[in-house]
C-alpha cells in the first residue's frame, strides 16, 4: 500500500513578483563530446521551460563550437579538467550529468567533481551505465536530494538483484540503497525517496517512447531541484508534467517538441491554484 502523499503541485516553485534569474535557481547540463551535444541541449532546454532562471551547459572544449550556434538563452562554459568543471559549477544549484555524456572514467571524475560542488545532482544514462559493475562507488557520492532517472535496462546495471520484486518494491529498495531519490521510468513510473515515500505516476503515455524524451525529463526534474523543490517532488512533478506534455501534443512526437509544450501545461497549472 501506498501512503496517501500531498499534491505536488503545492509545492511548485511560482515566481513572486520581486523575483530575479539567480533567484529562480541555477542549472547546469554536462555535455558530452563534439557530436554527442544534442541530449544536453535537450535537457537544457527543459531545465529553462520549467521555470530555472538561468541554465548553463558544460561541455568539453571540442563540442563548444557545435553548441554555441544551436542555442540562445543557454550560456555556455567550455571546460578543460576537473577544476575548471568544479570552478564553473560550484554557484550552480542543480547539475544534470548522463545523457550523451560518455560511459568512461571522464564521466565518472566528472560526477565526483560535481559531487563536491554542493549541487542537487541528476544522474541519467551515461552517467548511471558508467557505474556498471561498481555501483557502490556512484553511492558513496550521493547525497538524499541527488536523483537517479534509469529506464529499466539502466536500473539493471546498478541494481541486478531487484527488479524481480516487481517495479514499487524495487525503486523502494534501490532509493534506500542508493541513498538518493530514484525515478524508475517506464509507462507507470516509480518515484521512491531514500526515506520512503514512494509514488506512481499515473498519466503516462506511448508518445514518450522516441528517442531523447528521458533527456528533456533530467533537465525538468534538475530545473524544478534548481528552484528549491525538494527533489522527491520535483521528480513527482516533472514526470506528470512530462507526461502531460506529450499526451497533449500526440501522434508524431519527437523530443524537441516536449519542451515547447511545457509553457500550455505549466500555465494550466498556474491557473489551477487554489
Amino acid at each position: 500500500m501506498i501512503a496517501a502523499l500531498p499534491d505536488w503541485r503545492v509545492a511548485l516553485p511560482w515566481p513572486a513578483v520581486d523575483v530575479h534569474k539567480h533567484a529562480r535557481g541555477r542549472l547546469g547540463v554536462v555535455s558530452g563530446r563534439a557530436t554527442q551535444t544534442g541530449a544536453a541541449r535537450l535537457a537544457a532546454r527543459g531545465g529553462l521551460r520549467i521555470g530555472a532562471g538561468l541554465v548553463r551547459i558544460l561541455c568539453p572544449p571540442d563540442a563548444a563550437a557545435v553548441i554555441a550556434p544551436a542555442v540562445e538563452a543557454i550560456m555556455l562554459t567550455p571546460f578543460g579538467s576537473i577544476e575548471a568543471l568544479f570552478e564553473a559549477a560550484e554557484a550552480l544549484d542543480a547539475v544534470v550529468i548522463g545523457p550523451a555524456a560518455g560511459v568512461n572514467e571522464a564521466t565518472q571524475g566528472n560526477l565526483r567533481t560535481l559531487a563536491e560542488t554542493g549541487a542537487v545532482l541528476v544522474i541519467d544514462a551515461d552517467g548511471l551505465t558508467a557505474f556498471e559493475g561498481r555501483p557502490a562507488d556512484l553511492f558513496e557520492l550521493l547525497d538524499r536530494d541527488d536523483v537517479l532517472t534509469p529506464h529499466e535496462g539502466e536500473f539493471r546495471r546498478l541494481f541486478p538483484d531487484l527488479l524481480e520484486a516487481g517495479r514499487e518494491t524495487a525503486a523502494r529498495e534501490a532509493a534506500a540503497r542508493a541513498g538518493a531519490v530514484v525515478v524508475l521510468k517506464g509507462p507507470e513510473t516509480v518515484i521512491a525517496a531514500p526515506d520512503g515515500r514512494l509514488a506512481v505516476n499515473d498519466n503516462g503515455t506511448p508518445w514518450l517512447a522516441t528517442a531523447g524524451s528521458g533527456d528533456v525529463l533530467a533537465g525538468m526534474i534538475g530545473g524544478l531541484a534548481a528552484q528549491r523543490m525538494d527533489s522527491f517532488e520535483a521528480a513527482r512533478a516533472a514526470v506528470w508534467i512530462h507526461a502531460e506534455a506529450a499526451r497533449a501534443f500526440g501522434p508524431g512526437l519527437i523530443a524537441e517538441d516536449l519542451p515547447e509544450r511545457l509553457p500550455a501545461v505549466l500555465a494550466g497549472l498556474y491557473a489551477a491554484r487554489g
